[in-house]
Formats: structure tokens, sequence, C-alpha cells
């Protein structure tokens, strides 16, 4: 499935960091986690946001990363 703009909400915006969440409807993490998942949104993002994220088969809070051009959420360590 691909990323869905609808399921994107902002929960907090503070000094240009915003801390979204994304419900992934049934996707799995791995999904969501492809390089180039959330670039249909990527006008929105700034590098060092932070994403929730729901999916189908847990959570997992991410960053908002540049890779290879594209737009990545890349997991916190």
């Amino acid at each position: 499935m691909a990323f869905a703009l609808r399921n994107l909400s902002v929960l907090a915006y503070a000094q240009g960091f915003t801390l979204w969440h994304y419900r992934a409807d049934g996707q799995p993490l791995a999904d969501v986690a492809q390089p180039g998942f959330i670039d249909p949104a990527r006008d929105v993002f700034s590098p060092g946001d932070m994403v929730m994220i729901s999916a189908a088969d847990g959570g997992r809070v991410a960053f908002v990363a540049q890779h290879a051009g594209q737009a990545v959420l890349a997991p916190l360590a």
C-alpha cells in the first residue's frame, strides 16, 4: 500500500520541530520504513521531525532524515 496523507496528523509543533502521528492502516512497520514511502508528504516534513507510527504489527518512533535524495523514516536507536 502507498502512503496516505489523510493518515498523517500533527501532534505538536515548536521552534521548527514537529511531532507527527502516522496511522499505517494495516500496513506492517517494514513497509512504512522503506525509502521513499513518505515522499508524497516530503514538503511538510523537515529533517529531524519525529513520527510516531501505528502499524499492523506494532508501533515505532522514528525521525525524518534524507537518504539518497528521498525522505525516509529512520528508527530511533
